[in-house]
């Protein structure tokens, strides 16, 4: 299933959402104005969708928000950016509590939910706008994502490398209204994608049965 046929799931989503919005003011890497008990992870790993679920009502986490970041287009769409010509990946802004979920914790749910072998797609989204990536927001998640990629490619498990990229976040867009909470908005729609995209199926291959949210 390629990109066609997400757009159709998109089309359809766009109407059952009468009055869907313009994508929202642009937004920084860190979580400005949020009360200190607040921190902000960014992650990229193919569709928004999925990865939105994987983390959507883990306990700690506050809100997650689908949007795009790591390109150079001010303010991106969804068709500008699925056409790979900004630089963006699709990707989800993470808010959580540090005091009842780490920033390890976060990565250990978005390690075991992406392909980390394979550079510029997802599962069956292909282009570097799909590509899976860590966007730190300061020098401890800096480092601890180093270190969890190192002690991931250290650990036997695969033979092939891990080309997942750690960068720093830039500017974070969050996507079109009817993109966010889509798993919960269009159950149906979201489920056949996800099967007919093979994700399910590649991340048990990679990790086991129980690898993959």
């Amino acid at each position: 299933m390629r990109r066609q046929a997400k757009r159709l799931f998109i089309a359809i989503a766009a109407i059952m959402i009468a009055g869907a919005a313009q994508a929202p003011a642009a937004e920084t890497g860190a979580a400005i104005g949020t009360p200190a008990t607040q921190a902000t992870a960014i992650f990229a790993g193919g569709c928004f969708w999925c990865e939105e679920a994987v983390f959507d009502d883990v306990p700690g986490v506050i809100s997650v928000t689908s949007g795009y970041t790591g390109g150079t287009k001010q303010n991106p769409t969804y068709e500008e950016v699925s056409a790979g010509g900004t630089g963006h990946a699709e990707s989800v802004k993470v808010v959580f509590d540090p005091a009842k979920i780490g920033y390890q914790k976060l990565l250990d749910l978005f390690w075991h939910n992406v392909d980390p072998l394979t550079a510029n797609a997802q599962f069956c989204d292909h282009g570097s706008q799909y590509r899976s990536a860590i966007f730190y927001t300061d020098e401890t998640q800096k480092r601890l994502a180093l270190a969890s990629k190192d002690a991931l490619a250290k650990s036997g498990r695969f033979k092939q490398p891990i080309v997942t990229e750690i960068v720093a976040a830039s500017t974070f867009w969050p996507a079109e209204d009817y993109h966010q909470s889509y798993h919960k908005k269009n159950p149906l729609q979201y489920r056949f994608y996800r099967f007919g995209c093979g994700r399910d199926r590649r991340l048990e291959e990679l990790w086991g049965p129980k690898g993959g949210s």
